[in-house]
């Protein structure tokens, strides 16, 4: 059963969900991807304390353009937005990270009922509520720690709510399958119900030399996000990795337009996770992630297969990003 916890602070307006996945759960996803061909592990993973303060930082990158290019449109449409979105909306954030976007939006809001933010990193996710509550007084916070593709329940929101919205900004969307992205778009859609609407950012395709620019940054830091999953792995699962054994590249796979972000050992080796043996040749992979790109068109595609459609998009200047407006269909 999900833990409903009150705040530390004991604010009222602040109460928390904590569904995140046990440990057993987690050693079984792990050991399925490593025993497919090719290796695979769940990006949701890639998100424990270290993870999300690296990616953090990752943000701030000149070569990872998509945070900039994000806050630009948001910059500039969010008066029409939140004209879209209306008073008194609750706002849904999968995914929510450190909650610069958020506040941009939840500023530019008429009376915005609560803020449901729903991660799986717990440490990230409760801190950043709680700061919210501080920035707006009159907001309530509901956090969810928990795997936003999985089914949890509604947190108790206090006041009254004329519109439920998904805000699901960074691209996130594109790190999952296009049959992941749409089944999340209509879990979403019925969360949200009737006159709801989803606010959905998107990378576009572009230049591969730009793509693999982003995720092969000349710091490092991506690098080094995912080799924090063999950390990870070694501390949470028991596993016995030495990070030396493994580098790291991103390539741009243009067949099915998406970035693929790889680990890949520089030996043959055998490790243990979870008690279980897992065997690697020289020069082996393990997918830790993907970044699928969407034109326009093709995001609309998938947006109908959840039974929603596009009421507006905007793009930056350069057209290197977008971020959709949806409702149902």
């Amino acid at each position: 059963m999900p833990q409903l916890l009150q705040s530390a602070t004991t604010d009222p307006r602040l109460s928390r969900v904590d569904r995140a996945p046990a440990t057993r759960i987690m050693a079984r996803d792990v050991l399925r991807g490593l025993a497919a061909r090719p290796k695979r592990l769940p990006s949701r993973y890639l998100y424990d304390a270290r993870g999300s303060r690296l990616f953090e930082q990752i943000c701030e990158l000149k070569e990872y353009y998509l945070t900039s290019a994000e806050l630009e449109i948001l910059g500039a449409a969010l008066p029409e937005i939140a004209a879209a979105i209306g008073p008194r909306a609750l706002i849904l954030e999968p995914g929510s990270g450190a909650g610069l976007k958020t506040r941009l939006l939840l500023n530019a809001l008429e009376s915005p009922a609560a803020y449901v933010p729903i991660d799986l990193s717990r440490e990230q996710l409760f801190a950043g509520a709680e700061a919210l509550t501080l920035d707006f007084p009159s907001l309530d916070v509901r956090p969810v720690c928990a795997d936003f593709m999985g089914d949890f329940p509604d947190p108790p929101i206090a006041r009254p709510v004329d519109r439920r919205v998904a805000f699901f900004p960074g691209s996130t969307i594109g790190n999952l399958s296009p049959g992941e992205a749409a089944q999340l778009l209509r879990h979403l859609r019925l969360r949200c119900g009737a006159e709801g609407l989803l606010l959905v950012g998107v990378d576009l395709p572009k230049d591969p030399a730009i793509l693999e620019r982003a995720y092969n940054d000349s710091k490092g830091l991506s690098a080094a996000f995912a080799l924090n999953y063999l950390v990870r792995l070694n501390r949470d699962l028991n596993a016995d990795f030495n990070l030396a054994d493994f580098g790291y590249r991103a390539v741009y796979n243009a067949d099915l337009e998406r970035i693929e972000m790889y680990l890949v050992s520089r030996r043959r080796l055998a490790a243990r996770v979870a008690g279980k043996p897992v065997k690697f040749d020289v020069g082996e992979p393990i997918c830790t992630e993907v970044s699928y790109k969407y034109s326009p068109n093709s995001f609309a595609e998938l947006a109908a297969s959840a039974f929603l459609e596009v009421r507006r998009t905007w793009t930056d200047s350069r057209g290197y990003f977008a971020v959709h407006l949806l409702s149902s269909l």
